[in-house]
């Protein structure tokens, strides 16, 4: 009874999750989350929105709504369908941001970021996309105090790993001018992070910007001087700049 959850609320369920042969792979008594945040499979992320309180649902997954074609080691096979039985035990409304320690703010990044990658891996650019982001949030949420110099250099490590991992996300999903975007922001918190600059490089280039492009693969030269991705992209614009032979 009661109405089912509605977006941005936070919902507890208890979960089984085993496979076609019966083996036990998920338990968990009270599982809490926030529907659309991409912290579990999809199966939870489409399913547990359809419940009401109470509710006993049961669910039969294809791979791509468990655990992709990877599955997840040691004990979900690749491509493996999952039967879950969930509980919806209760629904409320969000938290509202809380201010962190640093240590949680770097805990929770990492943990979003590393659920961006298992999306990415199984080709959901959409749901990676929106993990990475995520874990940008956290990162740069409210602080209970303020981090330390360490604490803020990994903060800053965090964050550009993070827009770097959502510029391929763009990418896949052709946005371009975001995926831009994404890695100008790396670039201004780190200058000389090579995997920005070779993509903003590239991304210059397919735009038609030649000289800009050039700059900033010269750059990237300068801090990896064997990189063969570099010398082939430069190679290809000083190719194209240069007028035919009569």
């Amino acid at each position: 009874g009661g109405p089912r959850p509605r977006p941005g609320q936070e919902v507890s369920v208890k979960v089984l999750g085993a496979l076609e042969d019966g083996g036990l792979v998920e338990r968990d008594p009270r599982l809490t989350f926030v529907p659309g945040h991409g912290d579990v499979v999809q199966a939870l992320e489409l399913g547990v929105p359809t419940m009401q309180p109470g509710e006993v649902s049961f669910f039969l997954a294809a791979c791509r709504y468990a655990y992709g074609r990877p599955g997840r080691e040691p004990d979900v096979p690749p491509e493996a369908p999952l039967l879950f039985e969930v509980t919806l035990l209760e629904v409320r409304d969000g938290p509202d941001p809380q201010p962190l320690p640093p240590a949680a703010r770097l805990r929770l990044g990492s943990q979003r970021r590393e659920r961006g990658n298992f999306h990415f891996a199984r080709g959901d650019f959409a749901a990676a996309l929106r993990s990475y982001r995520l874990a940008l949030h956290a990162l740069d949420g409210p602080a209970i105090v303020p981090p330390g110099p360490e604490e803020e250099e990994e903060l800053q490590e965090q964050r550009v790993k993070c827009l770097n991992n959502c510029a391929a996300a763009e990418l896949k999903l052709e946005g371009a001018e975001e995926a831009l975007a994404a890695c100008e922001a790396a670039l201004r918190i780190s200058p000389d992070n090579g995997r920005a600059l070779l993509r903003r490089g590239q991304l210059l280039a397919e735009q038609g910007r030649d000289a800009e492009a050039a700059l900033v693969l010269r750059r990237a030269l300068q801090l990896d001087p064997a990189s063969k991705v570099i010398h082939a992209e430069l190679s290809r614009l000083a190719k194209r700049q240069s007028p035919p032979s009569s």
